[in-house]
């Protein structure tokens, strides 16, 4: 937070004695008084390019963490019907043992701890369960060469699984700098007001696309807090990869 201050202080400074200096040395230069004079259009210019490079990069950030997170959530999803499919040949009981895990870890993920992902949270019993079922399987006794390497596979899924789990959980707590959101907002506000600090005094009907634009400069504003998150807003990413992978447990089970 010093740097940032220093910097601004410095970068004030510049403009300071660039203006002291150059005031002193053409003195017969004429005064920039006018709202349209080269310096309001050089900053006027300065601020909107300004405004547009935050905007961009507080819109980009979070659109490329929700593109990530939803190919994610269909990698994990897939993980678990490849393990759903690699437990019918374990040993014992254990097909439909391990079955019924994934079928309620996934659930779980759905009703559970998909609300709390929009606030950046995991639900810490998910991770549990993922855990648990590992040692479970991890435990079994295979008989023969088929049960053995049907064991690898299972536990290779759910490594797999724990692993976009993982990354599931990084997505969930992303968020753009806040620096970036506050930046946005307050070029916007220059970006708005800049006419009026450069001495122009509009009216009607010259006002009316200053208000268009304060309006639209608001809305992106706004939108740039509303996207934040990747599990929230208008570009959440929604459970529907693990609405899938539980029809098709139920396709695999023949309907049941």
């Amino acid at each position: 937070m010093v740097a940032y201050t220093l910097s601004i202080l410095a970068a004030v400074g510049a403009v300071a004695l660039t203006a002291l200096v150059f005031r002193r040395v053409r003195t017969t230069a004429g005064e920039d008084r006018e709202p349209d004079g080269p310096s309001a259009a050089h900053s006027g210019a300065m601020l909107s390019a300004m405004f547009l490079l935050v905007f961009a990069i507080a819109i980009i950030v979070p659109w490329t963490t929700a593109d990530s997170a939803r190919l994610n959530t269909h990698a994990e999803s897939q993980a678990a019907v490849d393990a759903y499919w690699a437990a019918s040949a374990l040993p014992g009981s254990a097909p439909q043992e391990v079955r019924r895990s994934l079928r309620d870890y996934v659930s779980f993920v759905v009703k559970d701890e998909w609300p709390l992902m929009a606030e950046g949270r995991m639900h810490p019993v998910g991770a549990e369960r993922l855990d648990d079922l590992r040692g479970r399987v991890n435990t079994l006794r295979a008989a023969n060469d088929q049960e053995e390497d049907a064991k690898a596979a299972v536990l290779e899924h759910l490594s797999a699984i724990s692993t976009a789990r993982a990354q599931r959980s990084a997505d969930a707590d992303a968020r753009p700098p806040a620096g970036l959101l506050y930046l946005t907002v307050l070029t916007g506000i220059l970006v708005i007001v800049f006419p009026f600090l450069a001495g122009a005094r509009p009216r009607l009907p010259a006002i009316l696309p200053l208000v268009a634009t304060a309006a639209l400069v608001g809305f992106g504003t706004y939108l740039t807090f509303d996207i934040s998150r990747a599990f929230a807003g208008p570009l959440a990413v929604h459970a529907d990869a693990f609405r899938g992978a539980l029809e098709e447990f139920t396709r695999i089970n023949g309907g049941m």
